[in-house]
């Protein structure tokens, strides 16, 4: 690791590699220092009985639109473009055509009313607009600890209204992680060299890291917003202002569970099921993606913290469970656990993707704000309105990187991102 650099960059997923990827043609000196012993932070792939498997994002959103779709063509990456498994009707006996309309209609008309108070300027829980004695609400929390990472009691109207998503969504059958990894490759990284404190009281930031200081006249941050709101990357003179916006941006939780089937003939491609349509605390089952012999579970939110306390094997025996229930007890026999996340428990992540507390909209406006025109914040929390996502953390990490070159006075470049 140098001691000096003109750009540092902390931290290597999607916004830290873009914004690298960005300063690249420029006439700067970069370095990313990375927690973590790889790149890609919370977009993960790995390989399992040669299955390329997401443990975290996994599908290209706004796909028409995002610039990791044109990275995939670029870096060789088939794009599999098949309807996403929850536009089509789910598989449930128990949950008929008619109930599945009804809690479409429900949804749409809790978004008209999220869209309505948002218009209105009022930034509330998005609970206090669902209809009490809704038959439906259980449901509709498990949609959104899924969507969300967390349920609607949590979830700011506002920023709800604010995400923007054009509705075309794609995988990648070789891993949505390992094209961010891929993207990244050539970037300058200094692995295992987590930041604990930037000080910025003098002419030039100092970085500390356990592995010692590196000095550097600008720096983009890019960790998620718990280790800003918390002070595990924390800043000389202290920026009480930048934590409590990253206190207003939690990270909500969802994670994956792999689950390999003996059977697969036994369940439709591409199709789904969801555990118990009645309740909150259930998983979403996406069976055989890609034709694999695999089911892919979602659990979000409360359910997904509870499930995460207790360990791999109990997420794998609760989804087995609701798929018995579902499917008949033979199945059991059937399933076996191959990989699952935990990305709360990830010291370096402490969860999967960011939702504004109710009243906490205006968090992600304050960290986009450049700090002294030479610290610079990029990540899916400072998007505007595509949050949640790789492509949205990514898109902030190039701006992040113009930022950065016009404050040292050079041209806006870098054409990599």
């Amino acid at each position: 690791m140098p001691s000096d650099v003109d750009i540092a960059v902390i931290g290597a997923g999607a916004a830290g590699l873009a914004a690298a990827r960005a300063l690249q043609a420029a006439p700067v000196s970069v370095l990313v220092l990375e927690a973590r012993g790889r790149i890609g932070g919370r977009a993960r792939t790995v390989t399992i009985e040669d299955q390329a498997l997401d443990l975290g994002c996994g599908w290209l959103h706004s796909a028409d639109a995002n610039l990791f779709s044109d990275q995939a063509q670029a870096l060789g990456f088939a794009i599999d473009k098949t309807p996403p498994h929850w536009t089509r009707p789910a598989a449930n006996a128990d949950f008929t055509a008619p109930a599945q309309a009804a809690f479409a209609q429900a949804l749409d008309a809790l978004e008209a009313r999220i869209e309505a108070a948002a218009a209105a300027g009022l930034d509330q829980p998005v609970s206090a607009l669902m209809t009490p004695g809704e038959p439906w609400n259980p449901l509709l929390d498990a949609f959104s600890s899924f969507y969300n990472g967390a349920e609607f009691d949590q979830i700011s109207t506002r920023d709800y209204a604010a995400y923007q998503d054009s509705g075309v969504n794609w995988r990648l059958p070789r891993g949505y992680g390992a094209l961010v990894a891929a993207f990244g490759a050539a970037a300058p990284v200094a692995l295992d060299r987590p930041v604990t404190r930037i000080d910025h009281s003098g002419p030039r930031l100092r970085l500390e890291t356990p592995q010692g200081a590196l000095s550097a006249a600008a720096a983009i941050v890019t960790v998620p917003t718990p280790h800003l709101a918390d002070g595990d990357l924390g800043f000389r003179p202290d920026l009480p202002d930048l934590r409590e916006a990253a206190a207003a941006l939690p990270l909500g939780l969802a994670d994956k569970l792999f689950l390999r089937t003996d059977a697969p003939q036994a369940f439709a491609v591409e199709s789904h099921l969801f555990g118990d349509p009645m309740r909150t605390a259930t998983g979403s089952y996406h069976l055989r993606p890609f034709g694999r012999p695999l089911i892919e579970v979602y659990f979000g939110g409360r359910h997904a913290r509870a499930l995460e306390q207790e360990g791999l094997g109990a997420s794998a025996a609760f989804a087995i469970e609701e798929l018995a229930n579902l499917l008949g007890s033979p199945i059991r026999a059937q399933l076996a656990p191959v990989a699952g996340s935990a990305w709360g428990a990830d010291p370096w992540a402490r969860g999967a993707y960011s939702h504004a507390r109710p009243g906490g909209a205006w968090a992600r406006a304050v960290l986009a704000r450049p700090i002294e025109n030479r610290i610079f914040l990029a990540g899916e929390a400072v998007s505007p309105n595509a949050f949640s996502t790789a492509h949205g953390a990514a898109a902030t990490g190039v701006r992040a990187a113009h930022l950065a070159l016009e404050a040292l006075g050079l041209a806006r470049g870098g054409g990599h991102g």
